[in-house]
């Protein structure tokens, strides 16, 4: 099994003192139960959903050959949400048509899970990142793709919150994305998907 995750700094673990963010944290546990896999960590900072939407493919593609047993795993939103001169980085409608995009074609080649955005320090992007959560959420559900919403789990977490404004304002340390993994481990398309 060949196991891609997608997305921004969250999914690269930016900041993570022991370099392993959530996504090396979910995967560690994973191989107490399942040794026989591949990880390719594809998160690349300050990416948005276009951005995301423009490499997704190429990248999994290259790592995912045919007859390989394959599965992608996407986290985005927080830099779409992002302030840029008069506006987010990228338009609401945007976002979720880039993230149909995605989704969609992908799901139609490999198994498909997405884990929503995490909250930030601050208030206003936050508001932007809860209501994308929540259309993100919408949107799985009805193209069928598992979707994890971590917002409100992480913005009630002194662990995650703390260590992000005590940092950079964006990103956790090695606690916050102890909580964040903890959170994907227990989620049951992830276990389940993922351990067969």
């Amino acid at each position: 099994m060949r196991l891609c995750f997608v997305g921004d700094s969250f999914v690269n673990g930016t900041n993570d003192p022991d370099g392993l963010g959530w996504v090396g944290r979910a995967c560690r546990d994973l191989r107490a139960e399942v040794n026989d896999f591949t990880l390719y960590n594809l998160g690349i900072r300050r990416d948005t959903s276009a951005d995301i939407r423009a490499r997704w493919r190429g990248e999994c593609a290259l790592r995912l050959p045919a007859g390989i047993d394959g599965r992608v795993v996407f986290s985005f939103g927080v830099n779409d949400c992002s302030w840029a001169d008069c506006g987010p980085r990228v338009a609401p409608d945007q976002a979720m048509a880039n993230a149909q995009a995605i989704l969609m074609e992908c799901r139609a080649l490999w198994p498909t899970l997405m884990v929503g955005p995490p909250p930030i320090a601050c208030a206003d992007t936050n508001s932007r990142i809860a209501l994308l959560s929540a259309a993100l959420a919408g949107l799985c559900g009805g193209i069928g793709v598992p979707y994890l919403a971590v917002f409100d789990d992480l913005a009630a977490s002194f662990a995650w919150m703390d260590e992000v404004a005590a940092d950079d304002g964006a990103h956790p340390r090695a606690g916050g994305y102890a909580v964040l993994a903890d959170l994907v481990r227990g989620w049951e398309p992830f276990a389940a998907g993922l351990s067969r």
